[in-house]
């Protein structure tokens, strides 16, 4: 069972996904927050397979505040799509607020190259 916080986010989690769409053209990014780390990923919904992903769990992002994790992920994701040939995505805050670590991540995604 959830908590009323989670059920809350899921709620609008939904609501965000009913309106938008990873293509192979313009895949999404979508964010994961947990406690202690920050997830990423690049997904083509239409293949159903995820493209390129980032983590803060291990190498150099693991032993910093949160804040700079986010924002060493959101760097590492625009790296790899780079390097796939992705240049621009749809952002899925996935719930969460565009705040604090997510909108840290958004924001080194884009100075990494990203277009969103």
């Amino acid at each position: 069972m959830g908590t009323k916080k989670t059920f809350a986010r899921n709620r609008v989690k939904r609501r965000v996904r009913g309106k938008i769409q990873g293509t192979s053209a313009r895949p999404r990014l979508s964010v994961f927050r947990s406690n202690k780390q920050i997830y990423v990923q690049i997904i083509d919904d239409r293949e159903g397979r995820t493209l390129a992903a980032a983590g803060s769990l291990g190498g150099d992002a693991a032993s910093v505040a949160k804040i700079e994790q986010a924002a060493a992920v959101g760097k590492m994701i625009a790296e790899k799509a780079k390097a796939a040939g992705i240049e621009q995505v749809v952002f899925d805050r996935n719930g969460y607020l565009y705040h604090g670590r997510v909108k840290t991540l958004a924001e080194a995604a884009r100075e990494g190259g990203l277009k969103f």
